[in-house]
């Protein structure tokens, strides 16, 4: 589904031949990169403007995680699984080198990319705002500091899924009869902070928009992302060499939805990251931050591959 007078998704397929669904944004010569988006989300939540990308010369690639959107479900997915969907479309674009930024529960899926032994030498730097860190965090409560909206969403730590699976299930069938739940659910656990990063009514309904997107096809996308964040990730983060792709992480310090000592923990053990946490700014708040981060990530690099679009229009 696409808004009136967009373009449709563009498909690629992995190696397992399940099909990924992402759309492109910004300058269509620019420097690729990755964004990965929350949970639940989809391709299309809040990014900056095409024309603003365009100008700041950066290709955004966004695409919906397995069983979200348009994406086809891989059921049983792991975190580290996120970086086959980044090189099956990296491939399709032929793309060389890139960078990632992730979002909340789109956070762990492009440090994901960056611990990659088959993306080592392609992922130039790692960007992750208002990341989770494992469940089983050594020395980290998790659940401290967490809003009550999110412990229940992550089961409050109980070993059985199907606690989890069925809350997920009764959220998205109460947000299927009504649209708007889930954003008047999300906006009663707000703190101030949060509150005065969505007091814009376009960025709402952006919101709104990317809840509908990634459930249009069910809460398959969402129950498996809750899953796989539960689990083992799968990689190690001290595998990621910063020296060859340098990782910053940003969070807000009042931060209740992933809590800053999420964002501490992970910059603590991953060698040679930077974090900064910025104290008065909350979870919403990463998206303001988005355009600087897209800056940085975008630092010095020449672009690479060969799908360039010539005489292409910047995004709208």
């Amino acid at each position: 589904m696409t808004r009136e007078g967009e373009p449709g998704p563009r498909y690629a397929h992995r190696a397992d031949n399940k099909r990924v669904a992402y759309e492109e944004t910004g300058a269509p010569d620019g420097f690729p990169v990755f964004l990965m988006h929350g949970t639940p989300g989809s391709r299309r939540g809040p990014k900056p403007r095409g024309i603003v990308l365009y100008r700041m010369g950066i290709r955004l690639i966004a695409y919906d995680r397995p069983g979200y959107g348009d994406s086809d479900r891989f059921e049983g997915r792991d975190v580290a699984d996120a970086a086959r969907d980044v090189e099956a479309i990296a491939d399709q674009l032929r793309l060389d080198r890139f960078a990632v930024a992730g979002r909340s529960g789109g956070g762990p899926h492009a440090l994901a990319c960056a611990a990659d032994e088959r993306l080592r030498g392609r992922v130039s730097r790692v960007a992750v705002l208002v990341s989770f860190a494992p469940s089983e965090a050594i020395g980290l409560d998790w659940f401290e500091g967490m809003n009550g909206d999110n412990q229940r969403g992550f089961g409050n730590g109980r070993p059985d899924t199907e606690i989890v699976v069925e809350e997920i299930r009764q959220r998205a069938a109460r947000a299927a009869e009504d649209p708007r739940f889930l954003l008047r659910d999300l906006m009663a656990q707000m703190g101030p902070p949060d509150r005065r990063a969505i007091n814009d009514a376009a960025l709402r309904g952006i919101i709104f928009d990317t809840y509908q997107e990634a459930l249009r096809a069910g809460p398959y996308g969402w129950i498996d992302d809750v899953l796989a964040l539960r689990r083992d990730w799968k990689f190690d983060l001290d595998a990621i060499d910063t020296v060859a792709t340098p990782v910053r992480l940003w969070h807000g310090a009042d931060d209740t939805f992933a809590p800053a000592s999420h964002g501490r923990w992970l910059a603590a053990r991953i060698p040679g990251a930077e974090i900064e946490v910025q104290p008065g700014a909350a979870h919403f708040d990463a998206m303001g931050q988005l355009p600087r981060i897209l800056r940085w990530l975008g630092e010095g690099q020449v672009p690479t591959g060969t799908d360039v679009l010539i005489g292409a229009r910047p995004g709208q």
